[in-house]
């Protein structure tokens, strides 16, 4: 079977939401699995770079970049052309902090984004990395 590496980037987008901080989460594919925005860095583009474009295209918003929070691991399957690939996936994730935009701008590829308190935004997500990745930005943001 082939195997592929495949490295991304992408942000915890954190905001002051009254008493709370909010952080913004995608919800995508066929079931709304709600996520953390990220996705492929393209050729010539640094980590950093290809985290707030993503953040940008995904969310609608505009952020800088606090600080890196961790580089997540993992792998899955895919099928393309028929053929079954292995893929080793690398995702860095940085802590970045709201500065403009609307949640209602993101693109085609995400059924929805939307700010959610911080604690809820660690219940909606999906997978338990991502989860960890919030409880890194938790303690960054106090």
């Amino acid at each position: 079977m082939l195997t592929k590496t495949q490295i991304s980037a992408g942000g915890v987008v954190f905001r002051q939401g009254g008493q709370n901080h909010e952080i913004a989460l995608i919800s995508v594919g066929h079931n709304a699995r709600w996520q953390l925005p990220k996705g492929l860095i393209n050729t010539g583009e640094t980590p950093e770079i290809a985290a707030l474009r993503e953040v940008r295209e995904e969310t609608g918003l505009t952020a800088e970049i606090i600080e890196p929070l961790d580089k997540v691991e993992y792998w899955y399957y895919a099928t393309e052309q028929s053929e079954r690939i292995r893929y080793h996936k690398f995702v860095h994730f940085y802590l970045m902090r709201f500065l403009s935009g609307d949640v209602a701008d993101h693109d085609d590829e995400v059924n929805e984004a939307r700010w959610f308190e911080i604690t809820r935004a660690r219940e909606m997500l999906t997978f338990e990395s991502e989860k960890a990745i919030i409880d890194r930005a938790i303690e960054q943001i106090k």
